[in-house]
């Protein structure tokens, strides 16, 4: 095997282990908050949002959206941006500098978010991969 034959399947796995990696983490948060729908409401709730119930319910059919573009590459930068921005908003509302005095774990929360949202910003530039990616005419690059 050449260099980059070698070279192309590896990009190839690693595109498709992040791919399940971020579908993972979206589809995991979901399930989540459909198993107890109440107790996520509780928490939107208490960091002082209105219509908590509602809100869990948006979140959790949002993340499940993602998670599906992430599986099959289908408006795939689209929801990886709109993905950044969902967990820039989390950062800021569940994990921020509000909640960082006397919880130093918090802050370590934060943090871990950015990490994500770079990952995340990497996606959208790069797309979901040649292989195993739904595309249409119209998203084709």
């Amino acid at each position: 095997m050449s260099m980059n034959a070698s070279a192309s399947l590896w990009q190839v796995i690693a595109i498709l282990v992040a791919r399940l990696i971020f579908a993972g983490l979206f589809a995991i948060a979901a399930i989540f908050k459909f198993a107890d729908l109440n107790g996520t409401a509780g928490y939107i709730a208490s960091a002082g949002f209105p219509l908590p119930l509602l809100l869990t319910w948006l979140a959790a059919l949002f993340e499940t959206a993602l998670a599906l573009c992430f599986l099959t590459g289908a408006f795939f930068t689209e929801a990886s941006l709109l993905a950044a921005a969902y967990v820039l908003f989390l950062a800021f509302a569940f994990h921020g500098p509000a909640r960082w005095e006397g919880n130093q774990t918090e802050f370590g929360f934060f943090v871990d978010h950015f990490t994500f949202i770079a990952g995340l910003l990497f996606a959208a530039v790069h797309g979901p991969g040649s292989k195993l990616a739904v595309r249409s005419a119209a998203i084709v690059r």
